[in-house]
Order: C-alpha cells, then structure tokens, then sequence
C-alpha cells in the first residue's frame, strides 16, 4: 500500500512538472512571436501615454515598418510608429508601438526624444482622433480594388505599409497605402478617406 502511493505521488509530480515546462514553452514562444495589428488599435494604445506626456497631445502621423515574417498585407503591421504633438507647450514627442520584443525596441508602448513643434507647419497639423473612422484593413481593401491587387498578383512577395496624415489644405485625414520600400520608392501609392473609406487617388 505504502508503494502504490509513494508511486502515486512520484506520477503526480512528474505531471506537474511537465505541465510546468509545456506553460513555459508557450510562454516563450508568444515572446518571441510578432504581434501585428492594425493602425487604429496601434494609436489607441499610444494615446494614453502620449497624454502622460502632455496633456494636450494629438496626433500628428502615424506609419508602418514592415519587420520580419510581415508583409502588411492584411491591413496590419508588426510595429508601428507615431507623432504626438503639444500646441500648448510648443513640443513633439515621438511614440512607438511594437509587436515583438527586440534590442531596439521592446514589446508595447514606448517613445523617443522631445522635439519642437511649429504649429505654423501645414505638414504638422495635428487631427481629431474623431475623424479617424477608417482602419487600415479597410484602407487595404480599398487600395486593392485601385491597382494593389494586380500588382500583388505579379509579385506576391510584395510588402505593403501604411501613413496616415492630414492634408490641411483639403481637410482631409488620409491612408497612404504604400506598395513598396518607402512612398518615395514605391511601386504604388494609393490614397483612401480615413473618415468615409472612399478613394481619393493613386500615386
């Protein structure tokens, strides 16, 4: 009797055990594994930091980077990077949004250095989060039916990244869906509503 439960006790622990070891796997492996999401929720999860910061932040802009095992061909990215700005103090802050964790930069939310901010540069206006109704999986969709598929048909290796500004002279908040290494050398940009989804142009 004495045996069966000192073997009874022995098969539990070892269960445990390698119940133990198989949680930590897992855990390791989400660690090292690229969580990639789309820009809205990126920005959202700025924000509160941004207004830590200064009270008065807003957005100014809002990119992509394609990192590795990510193409933004969904409508998401791996990391994620923005411009706050504070007309009241007269500065800018860089904010960052990452999927993964690395030397650079860790997994979550964190920023850069403080900058000046001339609210007289057109280039820097800041935009109401309100205005923000299109997410980038829409703007995807969109950019797609504008020439994003042929060209994905041709190249199916093709990464795609995303900006988000506002166009003070239209009065527009607008997707740039970027086929390609950068806007400047993209093989197509195309241009979406942040507000209404509709398309605007193609560059």
């Amino acid at each position: 009797m004495k045996n069966i439960s000192v073997f009874a006790v022995l098969a539990v622990a070892l269960l445990l055990a390698g119940c133990d070891q198989g949680t930590q796997s897992v855990s390791a492996d989400k660690a090292t594994q690229t969580q990639t999401e789309s820009g809205r929720f990126a920005l959202q999860k700025m924000i509160p930091a941004a207004r830590m910061w200064s009270g008065d932040a807003q957005p100014v802009m809002l990119q992509s980077e394609v990192l590795k095992n990510t193409d933004g061909s969904d409508g998401k990215a791996g990391f994620w990077r923005a411009t706050f700005a504070s007309p009241g103090r007269g500065k800018a802050e860089p904010f960052t949004w990452s999927g993964m964790s690395s030397v650079d930069s860790p997994r979550g939310v964190n920023h850069g250095t403080e900058d000046t901010y001339n609210a007289a540069n057109r280039s820097m206006r800041p935009f109401d989060l309100n205005f923000l109704k299109v997410d980038t999986d829409k703007a995807f969709e969109v950019a797609q039916q504008h020439g994003g598929k042929q060209l994905m048909e041709k190249d199916p290796k093709q990464t795609v990244r995303y900006l988000l500004d506002f166009d003070a002279m239209a009065g527009q908040l607008r997707w740039h869906v970027i086929y390609g290494a950068s806007e400047s050398t993209s093989h197509l940009t195309v241009l979406v509503d942040a507000s209404s989804g509709a398309f605007l142009h193609k560059e």
